[in-house]
């Protein structure tokens, strides 16, 4: 079977959003465009570093070229995407592994996720072997979201992701750990519980 590839050049909507209440919230990232949309399933984590990441990719791009690169500094108010996700929100696949590069001819970040797969081997020498041949399997690798994004689409996806990821329930002011609604046993109080 061949490789499903999800690609969205220059998408119409490009963004990290949550299905679920705080503490039990489901990430996603969902590209639109033309009348359909794909949405992928990722960790809280993946969003956060994604998003890190391509804010440090732009900065760099912006040096390289001593500003002349058409991209903004900072994510400008007037493409700021607020709305939910596109409902309903169906997961095409987990992301596994994701990567990022510029392309400077056409001056577009590209983005890619790339589905989970559980690879099974004897050794790790196997294991690094069946990694290896997989990621350069084009034809029969697993499924992937591939999105280009102008600079200024890219800073506006990067800004709504770590505010998606900092929307969480707060930290405690003691220990630091997430504090539910309903509280938690705060670690720096010797278990006893801590009301939110």
């Amino acid at each position: 079977m061949s490789r499903q590839v999800f690609f969205y050049d220059a998408p119409d909507r490009f963004v990290a959003g949550t299905v679920g209440l705080p503490g039990r919230r489901s990430f996603y990232l969902q590209a639109t465009a033309a009348g359909r949309t794909t949405s992928v399933a990722l960790e809280k984590t993946q969003v956060a570093a994604l998003a890190e990441r391509i804010d440090e990719l732009l900065d760099e791009v912006v040096r390289r070229s001593g500003g002349s690169a058409p991209v903004p500094a900072v994510s400008p108010p007037e493409v700021a995407d607020t709305a939910p996700l596109e409902s309903p929100v169906e997961e095409e696949f987990r992301v596994g592994t994701m990567a990022l590069a510029w392309d400077g001819e056409d001056e577009r970040m590209i983005v890619e996720a790339q589905a989970l797969v559980e690879l099974e081997a004897d050794s790790d020498e196997d294991l690094a072997d069946a990694e290896e041949r997989l990621l350069q399997d084009d034809e029969n690798g697993p499924p992937m979201l591939r999105v280009r994004l102008t600079g200024t689409m890219a800073r506006a996806f990067a800004k709504r992701a770590l505010e998606v990821v900092n929307a969480g329930r707060p930290p405690c002011p003691l220990c630091s750990l997430p504090l539910d609604p309903e509280g938690h046993v705060c670690p720096r109080q010797n278990g006893y519980r801590r009301d939110a």
